[in-house]
């Protein structure tokens, strides 16, 4: 990584520590692929003369110990500051109804083997055909938006990319995060609370899971959101 992406490494840090959110990229929010290229980017940032940049801006923030990334914004990849991990996996543990109820029998039936080992990579439960590996897509996805595990994507011994789902009981034992417990009313209102921060940066807006569900009516219904969460995805 050059001098320049060093510093811009560092300014999109200290806006995260700001805002205790940042999104990974979109066209209107503050995020990490604007404060690199300097500009709003719409569409994919691969394409961008700063690109490369991004990418090992973007690489280097997952990695801090002190950054976590979920799709907690609109959907969307979202960096959230240690901070906020207490009142992130106060509702990410939860398993309130928003997170549950709208669950399809496959994410169920994945979500019960990843509290039961802890870890699961996708590419040991993928199918040979990829017709028939939809419905494991479906259920990662399921379980990503409604911020039930931790997933990070890797690439295979073959060079393929597979994600290794986590249930964050075993995430924060891995990461050394001690457990503490807060009032899932008063997570909710912290993560709120620097949602409004960031969106009031640039006046625009992004929901986070639990109102998406409640304002579309509840059951039935779950935010989604494309890209996946390690930045070598185009989110």
């Amino acid at each position: 990584m050059g001098p320049a992406s060093s510093s811009e490494h560092r300014r999109a840090f200290r806006e995260l520590e700001r805002l205790g959110l940042l999104l990974m990229s979109d066209p209107a929010l503050p995020c990490v692929t604007r404060i690199v290229a300097g500009e709003p980017i719409r569409g994919s940032w691969w394409g961008h003369p700063r690109g490369h940049a991004i990418y090992h801006v973007l690489t280097r923030l997952a990695e801090s110990p002190d950054v976590l990334a979920a799709k907690l914004l609109a959907g969307k990849v979202t960096f959230i500051h240690r901070a906020l991990w207490p009142a992130f996996l106060a509702v990410a543990r939860s398993r309130e109804p928003w997170q549950m109820q709208p669950l399809p029998a496959a994410a169920r039936s994945l979500l019960r083997r990843v509290d039961r080992e802890g870890t699961v990579r996708t590419d040991e439960l993928s199918p040979r055909r990829s017709s028939s590996a939809a419905p494991l897509r479906a259920a990662v996805r399921a379980l990503e938006a409604a911020l039930l595990v931790h997933a990070d994507e890797i690439h295979t011994e073959t060079g393929a990319h597979a994600k290794v789902l986590e249930s964050w009981h075993h995430w924060q034992r891995r990461v050394g995060f001690p457990a503490r417990p807060i009032p899932i009313d008063r997570a909710k209102q912290e993560l709120a609370a620097a949602a409004r921060r960031l969106c009031g940066e640039t006046g625009g807006t992004a929901r986070l899971p639990w109102e998406v569900t409640s304002r579309a009516g509840g059951r039935g219904r779950r935010p989604r959101g494309p890209g996946d969460s390690r930045p070598d995805v185009g989110d």
